[in-house]
């Protein structure tokens, strides 16, 4: 996401209380944000590695 000036909505007393972005800024925030829970929610799977990967996709072409 590039830096943009960003508009503000302001409450009475002059603080920043809500912001507009351009849709594809927003939607693009909503993606990292699923992608950020994604990677919360594996975090204590046990990694596998490359060449068991590579032999599941071999298992998986042949049938």
């Amino acid at each position: 996401m590039t830096a943009r000036a960003g508009r503000f909505v302001v409450d009475g007393k002059g603080r920043r209380s809500a912001v507009i972005l351009p849709i594809q800024d927003y939607e693009r925030l909503l993606e990292d944000l699923r992608d950020l829970a994604v990677v919360a929610e594996r975090r204590q799977e046990t990694p596998i590695d490359l060449a068991e990967i590579r032999r599941r996709l071999k298992r998986r072409a042949s049938v």
